[in-house]
This record gives structure tokens, C-alpha cells and sequence, in this order.
């Protein structure tokens, strides 16, 4: 027990005579961290450097959908299926000039040397183990900043549920969610956007409809550009 402050019978802590007892300020919080910002040069460089691998097995990327994309300087949530590291570097590839993907990444990749680059690249971590509501509250900053936010709603590679924080996340963000399905067939990597989803439908009808979409999207389509 401290001795500016004693416990009265009712279990509540009562100042001494002659003590004063600090109070904490009301109405102040701690001030929320800034959105990552989005180095260009890196950004750009990464996206270059990790399509290296994609190259040297012979293969390439076909983009369809991107009449999809809304224009840059809006918000955007983009959600994707997982089913390799190399799928948030194909889906902002992907994307038409002028938007800069920001992926929520696990935050077991922050670590020196890579975790400064793919901060400065703009995406942030999360803690996957529990429902990381500062990983939410960074997301959101993004949307209202007119970001794009990148998600993978199944959480780790080839996860089979979908978990509703990505509708979470685009209706207090009030930015629409963009499916992109990711496949492979061949030497094709493939990204498929579909349309828009409103993120004002509820968060279980929303999952619902982006997990239809997804599977359908992620399916390799026959026709090769």
C-alpha cells in the first residue's frame, strides 16, 4: 500500500491527512501512432525485387478485373485469398498506378533490416494469436486518409474460414472491399478483381458474399492474354 492512500472499508483507496493523491488528467489519451508512410522509391523497389522469383521459374503475372479498381485517391480495402509469400507483392503488381497497397503483415516479419523495409513500404503488422484491435484502428486511419488497405481474410495460407474483420474494417473505414483472387495454372500467375463489395451490408452477410467471390475469383481462368 502506498503511503499517500489507504483502503477504506469499503476496498477503495481513501487520502491520507496531509497527502495529496495525484490524479490522473482527464479526457487525455495516449496519442494514437501515424499511418505508416509510404516510401515510393521502396515501395516501387520491392514490388520489382520480389517479382524477380516469379521471372527466373519462367513464369508471369496476367491481370484481370482492373477495370475494377476505383481510382486512386479513394478508399480501398483489398482482400485477397492466401496461398503464398508472394501474394501481396503480385496483388499491388497488380494494381493500376497511383494507389500503394498498405498489407496488414504479420508481425513476426518486423524484425531489423526487413521489418524497416516493409515499413517504409507502408504495411504495418498485426498479431494474428488474438483480435489485435490496434492493428483494426491503423487500418481504419488508412482508409479515412484515402489508403488502400490490403487484408487476407483467411489469416494464414490456405486458411478455410474467412474471419469478419475485413468487413469490420471497411465499414468504420467506410471504403468498399475489392476481392482479388490469386491462382496459378501453369507458367500463369494469375490475379483476378472482381466488383466492388459494399461493406454496409452487415459484417456476417458481407463475409458471406466476399468468400463466394473469392472462390469463384481464385479459380484460373482459361483464356491466356
Amino acid at each position: 500500500m502506498s503511503d499517500a492512500a489507504q483502503s477504506d472499508s469499503t476496498g477503495t483507496a481513501a487520502p491520507v491527512p496531509g497527502r495529496a493523491v495525484p490524479h490522473a488528467p482527464e479526457g487525455r489519451r495516449r496519442p494514437e501512432p501515424a499511418p505508416p508512410h509510404v516510401n515510393p522509391l521502396v515501395y516501387r523497389a520491392v514490388v520489382a525485387v520480389t517479382y524477380l522469383p516469379v521471372v527466373f521459374s519462367g513464369a508471369h503475372l496476367e491481370v484481370h478485373g482492373r477495370e475494377h479498381v476505383p481510382p486512386p485517391g479513394t478508399p480501398l480495402v483489398i482482400a485477397s485469398n492466401h496461398r503464398s509469400n508472394l501474394d501481396p507483392f503480385l496483388v499491388a503488381r497488380a494494381l493500376p498506378p497511383g494507389r500503394f497497397l498498405q498489407f496488414m503483415a504479420k508481425k513476426e516479419l518486423f524484425v531489423p533490416v526487413i521489418g524497416h523495409i516493409i515499413s517504409a513500404g507502408g504495411s504495418f503488422p498485426v498479431d494474428r494469436t488474438g483480435n489485435d484491435l490496434a492493428a483494426v484502428r491503423m487500418a481504419v486511419r488508412i482508409l479515412k486518409g484515402n489508403g488502400t488497405v490490403g487484408i487476407f481474410p483467411q489469416g494464414t495460407r490456405g486458411g478455410a474460414a474467412l474471419q469478419g474483420g475485413v468487413a469490420l474494417i471497411a465499414a468504420r473505414g467506410r471504403a468498399p472491399i475489392l476481392p482479388a483472387g490469386i491462382s496459378r495454372d501453369g507458367d500463369r500467375w494469375i490475379v483476378r478483381f472482381g466488383e466492388p463489395i459494399s461493406a454496409q451490408g452487415g459484417i456476417k452477410a458481407v463475409t458471406g458474399e466476399l468468400g463466394e467471390r473469392l472462390l469463384e475469383l481464385a479459380q484460373p481462368v482459361g483464356d491466356r492474354l
